[in-house]
């Protein structure tokens, strides 16, 4: 029985050139099917800028055969976002796209950011306002209103020859980082530019956290430890920032209130950075603030070896979820098909997970990840001394064959 998919395209003043109209095409003709659909889900694809449009097609591709396989039915919705839409429209985010989005059931998210380093494709880019020519995913995040960052980090067996640590220090590692995303330094006020007394120009921005944005991003990272291994780990500084300190008591007071069955630690910033380069096993869970949680999961990336190998999730408390790899689009390799696209993949394995409840297809991918590495297959950025060299395509295409083969086993 073949897989059940349907695609729709947003309509713009311009054409819009689909990243995964083709990849639609070979989803669409799968064989293979373990059970007719029972689900159906509204997935918006943002492909993005640069390299987001060579993984977004595979990671499509995944998640349409691996939802075959537990008899779910997708719709998908692509959509411009970034550099391309400042192109089709004039902003970075249509209202289009943040309509669609807010209606679908998950949003899977390639790169952002191109046209903020190749500026020559928009020759007037720096005589428009400053917030139209640079475009993060922060913004898709607020007006979603997710507030929960997810970035796992292990250190896959087939791959702890890649890491950048000594391998008996990263072999092993599994951990989760819970980074709150709304509240802290990024975006609390007062903020801006004055002048001192003295003339001279200053900068300001306010450090700021209350018990309830607190308790909020805590409570997610409690119930997501209980599942893991029980232990969780909270990142502040509270030896001299106010924040950190009502952060501190927020989290030792619900950890004794609500969940005495989870082991908690604190640590400051500087200690945990310090230890997850020295003995990142120790670690199960780590929950943290906006910035602090921007330094540790970039820091962490390193430790599996590539961030072609790292998804993530940013959830909130109803509504879409956004999926996407931690890497960006990076233009210097866009076009080459050398691009890894397993944190795209393993994206759409936590859009499964976290954004659908849909854990079984969320495994399949995870297992045919690890298959493909069983049997030697390596982006650029992983490969090592007797593994076989790859593109992002073929790639893609050996994750599928490893899906098959599991559906073939059933």
């Amino acid at each position: 029985m073949a897989g059940f998919i349907h695609v729709s395209s947003t309509q713009f003043p311009v054409a819009f050139m689909s990243a995964t109209k083709r990849s639609f095409r070979r989803a669409s003709v799968i064989r293979c099917a373990a059970n007719p659909p029972k689900k159906r889900y509204t997935i918006a694809v943002l492909p993005g800028d640069g390299v987001g449009n060579e993984v977004i097609p595979v990671a499509v591709d995944v998640l349409c055969l691996a939802g075959s396989l537990e008899g779910i039915d997708f719709s998908f919705k692509e959509l411009p976002i970034g550099g391309v839409a400042l192109d089709l429209v004039g902003v970075p985010l249509p209202d289009e796209t943040l309509t669609r989005a807010k209606q679908s059931d998950a949003v899977l998210l390639g790169a952002v950011g191109w046209y903020c380093i190749t500026v020559t494709f928009i020759p007037n880019c720096f005589s428009s306002p400053y917030h139209i020519c640079m475009l993060d995913s922060s913004q898709l995040r607020a007006a979603l209103q997710v507030f929960a960052n997810l970035r796992p980090i292990t250190v896959l067996p087939q791959l702890v020859d890649s890491t950048y640590l000594r391998k008996d220090t990263a072999e092993g590692v599994d951990l989760l980082i819970i980074r709150e995303l709304t509240g802290g330094i990024y975006n609390a006020h007062p903020r801006g530019f004055t002048t001192n007394e003295q003339g001279d120009e200053v900068g300001f921005c306010t450090e700021s956290y209350s018990a309830s944005e607190v308790d909020h991003i805590a409570r997610v990272a409690f119930d997501i430890a209980k599942q893991r291994r029980g232990k969780l780990c909270s990142v502040d500084k509270a030896t001299i920032l106010e924040g950190s300190m009502l952060w501190r008591k927020r989290v030792t007071a619900m950890a004794a209130s609500e969940y005495p069955e989870v082991e908690v630690s604190h640590l400051l910033i500087d200690t945990a950075a310090m230890d997850l380069v020295r003995h990142p096993r120790q670690f199960d869970t780590i929950l943290t603030g906006v910035m602090f949680g921007d330094i540790l999961s970039d820091l962490a990336a390193m430790i599996p070896g590539s961030v072609g190998l790292l998804p993530s999730a940013a959830l909130g408390d109803s509504g879409p979820g956004i999926f996407e790899p931690v890497h960006g689009s990076a233009p210097k390799h866009y076009g080459k098909d050398t691009v890894n696209p397993m944190a795209a993949v393993l994206s759409a394995a936590m859009l499964l997970r976290y954004g659908l409840k849909e854990e079984n297809a969320a495994k399949r991918i995870e297992e045919a990840v690890s298959d493909v590495l069983d049997r030697g297959f390596r982006t650029r950025d992983i490969h090592t001394c007797g593994t076989t060299l790859v593109g992002c395509k073929r790639m893609g295409e050996e994750i599928l064959r490893s899906l098959d083969a599991s559906c073939k086993k059933l």
